[in-house]
């Protein structure tokens, strides 16, 4: 059966509504109806049911009129090699410009059916969907006979001119009719949403916190009364034109039967796909709450009121991560039987090219999260530590599965890949400080005609002075290099909770005071290079240390 496509695969803009998309549906659905089917030729065709690699059957047309079904080979030659001969026969019997009587001929086991005395073709009892029984072939011959004056009757209505010529004109009427209904369908829409809307604003005090929501509903609701109405009046209009004319009549006849059944088949569909929609609704919600369940239990076990001999707060987060992951795979496969068309080839299809399309871009997404869960395991990090990596210095304050987050105390978040991080290593100043935050040190050059016991106490006395320097344990001063010129001391300390929060600015400090300890003995530190002893030392006089900037003072300029 020729089928009527009536959904459009495009649609115009919002200015032009539902006005514009009706008319493009009407255009589409003439056109198409319009053209004859693949088994529906100018004259007669043949339409085949071809399911083990040969015809088992063949449907005659006449001027896209169904007027017989062959079904058997008992004349010797084969369904579709008779409905053939009964195309040739047919063309045959109506050139010859008779008056186009259809008569038959009953026998035991076949009728002979004429045109005009003519035999055009036979029907037996093969053909019959229920051979056999007393009676059928005479009742399905009457329907054959009936259907075949009804087609030879259209096809001399397809030459008469006054006939076409009356089609044409209550097309156009119907035409302007169906014109001005849109019209008013659509100006009806905006009175109602005008209508409803007024009405909504009289009462928004009450709908006040859903007020957007409501007035999006109405007009969802308006235009889904105005896009159901329209295609009604749509094929209203159409199977009217189509019923004006000998050659699309039959489609008129079957485009409301057509509608109804593939409305009927949607409704049968949605109906058949809820009991498995409600099977996997409930898979999913199943694994819902263990997720949430899983997630109370590692909470638990994050903030220490829980523990396990092989879970700690570090990788409690991680494993949970795995864990509601593993619970979703398994609930999607569990699901996707119970899913609207997973058995067929479309979806079947559609699944292998998803999974192509996962398996080949995905690879830098699963080094990434391998990267983040390889870090989280082996404890290399932890929020809160003051770590440098690579370039980057600062304070961890994310480890997350593909990137991990560090401020660096200058006003900057860094966002490092994890597969950057997992690729260097990592300089931990906080892992083993003692009750502190971070480690602080820092290392100066000084001349080999200073003595390095009086170096030791200026270091460890710029740490005694700064706040944030923990005294137990305490500070410790290492010779770490005794280069050309000079000598390369370090000073190791920890911070207590009197430091800064930033390192950056407990650095400071106590580089501050390094400065003045040296100052006030006197004590050049030599760095970057050494080349000669100046004739006076290069430090900061006492008088000098504490001296400000006078702003209210212009610059001068060299001369």
């Amino acid at each position: 059966m020729h089928s009527l496509p009536l959904h459009p695969d495009r649609h115009p803009s919002r200015r032009q509504g539902v006005f514009g998309e009706w008319l493009l549906l009407v255009w589409l659905v003439w056109l198409l109806a319009a053209t004859p089917s693949a088994g529906a030729q100018s004259l007669t065709g043949v339409s085949r049911n071809n399911d083990s690699g040969s015809p088992t059957t063949a449907e005659v047309f006449l001027h896209n009129r169904p007027v017989a079904v062959f079904r058997s080979d008992q004349l010797g030659d084969s369904p579709a090699e008779r409905a053939l001969l009964a195309q040739q026969a047919m063309a045959e019997a109506l050139a010859a410009g008779g008056p186009g009587l259809v008569t038959r001929s009953d026998a035991v086991d076949a009728i002979r059916f004429e045109i005009d005395g003519q035999p055009v073709f036979f029907l037996t009892g093969g053909d019959l969907a229920t051979p056999g029984e007393p009676g059928v072939l005479s009742a399905a011959a009457h329907q054959v006979q009936r259907r075949l004056q009804l087609a030879v009757a259209e096809h001399r209505e397809m030459r008469d001119l006054r006939q076409i010529g009356i089609g044409l004109a209550y097309t156009l009427a119907a035409s302007g009719v169906a014109w001005v209904l849109a019209w008013l369908l659509l100006r009806g829409q905006r009175w109602l949403q005008v209508q409803l809307l007024g009405a909504l604003r009289e009462h928004q005090g009450l709908l006040a916190p859903y007020l957007q929501h409501a007035r999006s509903g109405l007009r969802w609701l308006t235009t889904a009364l105005t896009w159901a109405l329209g295609l009604l009046l749509a094929e209203l209009w159409l199977t009217f034109v189509l019923r004006q004319f000998a050659y699309t009549r039959p489609w008129g006849e079957r485009s409301t039967t057509w509608l109804l059944d593939v409305a009927g088949s949607f409704i049968g569909g949605i109906a058949s796909a809820i009991p498995g929609l409600v099977v996997a609704v409930m898979i999913f919600l199943l694994a819902r709450v263990v997720t949430r369940a899983n997630a109370l239990f590692f909470e638990r076990v994050a903030s220490g009121e829980a523990s396990l001999g092989w879970l700690d707060a570090d990788t409690a987060e991680p494993t949970r991560r795995l864990v509601n992951v593993v619970i979703w795979l398994f609930a999607l496969a569990m699901a996707y039987p119970y899913l609207p068309g997973s058995n067929s080839e479309a979806f079947k299809g559609v699944s292998v090219l998803a999974g192509l399309m996962l398996s080949l871009g995905a690879s830098g997404v699963v080094g990434q999260a391998m990267s983040g869960f390889s870090l989280m395991y082996s404890r290399s990090l932890r929020v809160g530590e003051y770590v440098k990596i690579g370039e980057t210095e600062g304070t961890v304050v994310q480890l997350g599965l593909f990137a991990t987050r560090i401020h660096t105390g200058m006003g900057e978040e860094v966002s490092l890949p994890n597969t950057v991080i997992f690729s260097q290593p990592v300089r931990n100043f906080s892992r083993l400080v003692q009750g502190g935050r971070f480690v602080l040190h820092t290392a100066v050059t000084i001349g080999y005609s200073t003595p390095w016991r009086q170096v030791h106490a200026m270091l460890l006395e710029a740490a005694r002075r700064t706040p944030g320097v923990a005294q137990d344990p305490a500070p410790t001063v290492v010779q770490t290099a005794l280069s050309d010129y000079y000598v390369e001391y370090r000073l190791c300390a920890q911070s207590n909770r009197a430091a800064a929060s930033r390192r950056v600015e407990a650095m400071s400090a106590l580089h501050a005071n390094v400065l003045d300890v040296f100052n006030e003995n006197g004590v050049q530190i030599m760095s970057p290079n050494y080349r000669s002893d100046p004739p006076e030392p290069q430090v900061v006089s006492p008088q000098d240390i504490w001296a400000a900037p006078s702003p209210s003072e212009p610059l001068k300029p060299n001369v």
